[in-house]
């Protein structure tokens, strides 16, 4: 199982042996610990539950102390479950760090998209808004008639229309590793990657080739 939570650095460049410049998204990968194996005998489904990101001890409720106690693990804020069915190379207490991965591996990282608040149509969707000639003063960036004729008479379900933007999770699939430094826990990857700096994210294996 290849899987990692992580922390979004920033964006940068690195440099290739032919001098061409890539940019990559730095990722703080790690280390993370297996808190839980999930078996379909007992849970229904087979997943590895990861924790990352060591805390003072008094920002736990006792069930979550208690759940890591259980296999003497440090207090940890994120927890999160990594579907797999490979599981039998790992085991409670297990720790994981950024050397799972190497140069030219492709994977997933899924986090949170930064959110824009309430958007109108245009910058939400792409609407082209209203004419900007033929007497209009105030509907140039309106959304419009969206709705039918007389017949049914009334807005569809599901219509594209202003809304809350952003702040919904988000997955870059396919992007190939570019860097892995074990020393300092940090893994580059080739694009931008969803959310703000500080961001938590999650990397696994790539789900489609």
């Amino acid at each position: 199982m290849k899987g990692l939570i992580g922390k979004k650095i920033g964006m940068t460049q690195i440099f290739d042996e032919s001098g061409k410049a890539i940019p990559v998204t730095l990722i703080e990968a790690g280390p993370c610990y297996v808190t839980e194996i999930r078996n379909p005998s007992r849970d229904g489904y087979s997943a590895v539950q990861l924790g990352y990101g060591e805390v003072n001890s008094r920002k736990l409720s006792g069930g979550q102390l208690g759940h890591l106690k259980s296999n003497d693990l440090p207090p940890l804020r994120f927890l999160r479950e990594f579907r797999t069915k490979q599981v039998d190379d790992l085991k409670e207490g297990d720790k994981l760090t950024v050397d799972l991965f190497e140069m030219g591996d492709r994977v997933d990282v899924v986090g949170v998209s930064k959110g824009k608040g309430f958007a109108g149509g245009m910058k939400r969707h792409g609407f082209g808004g209203g004419p900007i000639t033929h007497g209009q003063s105030d509907r140039q960036r309106s959304v419009g008639s969206i709705g039918a004729t007389s017949t049914p008479g009334r807005v569809f379900k599901g219509m594209r229309g202003p809304g809350h933007m952003g702040s919904a999770r988000v997955t870059s699939q396919n992007l190939k590793v570019a860097l892995v430094d074990e020393e300092r826990n940090l893994l580059g990857v080739h694009g931008s990657v969803p959310g703000p700096r500080g961001g938590l994210v999650m990397i696994r294996e790539v789900r489609k080739q």
